[in-house]
């Protein structure tokens, strides 16, 4: 029969307040004065362990010093580094008789440890102590300049591959793409294709757009999926293509209607463009025919009464001093200097080549005298009509 030994337990200090006391000695304070005297003891204790190590580790280092010395000198031939040696050999015997005797305290000590009773303070010890606190991590929200930033290098890297994708028809042949080049699982995918359908639709390709515009509700409704479970888009394009081809109606039909709603949006985008680049186009066709004063020749070719108009359009100088001849004198120069600011009328032409610079307009001078003809320095390229302007 197996018997359990005791004695380890013979050597232990009782707690400091389990012993009864008179009824007239402050108990609380005895205790205190207890525990502090043995703490103390314990501390004084220690601090002389500590003391005979700082002893024993600077007699070992001195002793390795001078071994050192000794083998350095052990070679030596002259008087002078022979009682050196012999200096260094003395040293080292010293070193060594008082290595010896900080040993001998040293496990003395030790003895003398292994003898303390144990109490409170010394029975265990912890293992390890580690607190671990769950902390969510903060998540990092790019700015404007590092989407665009990744945007752009995330599509110049993987652009043909993109491209790819979008060409695709068949759901099997759409899973193994992406199972092929996972990494095209990703909101920069989605946002290249839905440019690419805005521009296929400005292109008036609009076949072509229908098909990307599918693929590009493919990648989204995978990237919804992947936020709804949490997860990394690039292990869940799977379950996507699952239960789309199921055949699962509700979810057939919740994907037409974004699709649907999607080439809407997308005509919207495509219309809104081109309207802009008319815009700009018509701005810049504007500017281009400005005259000297910064005036808008078929503005001011519209703003012409219709007499003026018709002898533009016939390119009639003699009618056209005739209806100046019939209008009131302020309104005709009104009107020939928005001529001239224009560009329809060059007053300095010296040639008869150049009559009607632009759209045919007599010089200011037939203001002052009609019927002189050879003051009319004209110059002729068209008439004032809008196609010629254009």
């Amino acid at each position: 029969m197996t018997t359990i030994d005791y004695s380890v337990w013979d050597h232990i200090e009782v707690s400091d307040d389990e012993d009864d006391t008179h009824p007239n000695i402050d108990t609380p304070s005895l205790f205190r004065w207890r525990h502090q005297a043995r703490v103390e003891r314990m501390e004084s204790f220690q601090k002389k362990g500590e003391e005979l190590e700082k002893n024993l580790s600077e007699s070992r280092r001195k002793l390795a010093e001078v071994q050192r010395k000794v083998q350095e000198l052990a070679g030596a031939s002259t008087e002078e580094s022979r009682q050196e040696l012999d200096k260094a050999q003395a040293q080292e015997r010293q070193l060594r008789r008082e290595e010896r005797s900080w040993e001998k305290k040293m496990d003395e000590y030790r003895r003398e440890e292994k003898k303390q009773p144990w109490n409170v303070d010394t029975l265990s010890k912890d293992g390890f102590s580690k607190s671990v606190v769950n902390v969510k991590p903060e998540v990092k929200v790019d700015t404007e300049e590092e989407k665009e930033l990744k945007h752009k290098t995330f599509v110049e890297k993987y652009e043909k591959q993109i491209k790819h994708f979008g060409m695709l028809r068949r759901w099997d042949d759409s899973q193994k793409y992406l199972s092929d080049y996972p990494h095209l699982v990703c909101e920069e995918t989605a946002n290249y294709l839905v440019i690419m359908c805005i521009d296929l639709e400005v292109e008036e390709k609009h076949a072509l757009m229908e098909q990307v515009a599918h693929q590009t509700i493919v990648m989204q409704f995978i990237l919804e999926l992947a936020k709804s479970l949490k997860v990394d888009p690039r292990g869940c394009f799977r379950q996507f293509f699952t239960k789309i081809k199921m055949a699962d109606q509700q979810y057939q039909d919740a994907f037409n209607d974004e699709l649907e709603s999607f080439k809407e949006r997308v005509r919207g985008r495509a219309k809104i463009r081109i309207e802009k680049a008319m815009k700009e186009y018509e701005e810049e066709e504007k500017q281009k025919r400005l005259g000297p004063g910064g005036l808008d020749p078929v503005e001011v070719y519209d703003s012409l009464p219709l007499e003026m108009q018709k002898c533009f359009d016939e390119k009639d100088i003699q009618m056209l001093q005739d209806a100046i001849s019939k209008m009131d004198p302020t309104e005709a120069k009104y009107h020939m200097k928005r001529c001239i600011d224009s560009g329809l009328w060059v007053p300095n032409s010296q040639t008869d080549e150049e009559k009607w610079p632009l759209v045919g307009v007599p010089l200011l001078a037939c203001l002052s005298n009609p019927a002189d003809e050879d003051r009319h320095n004209c110059a002729d390229a068209g008439t004032v009509s809008t196609p010629v302007m254009e």
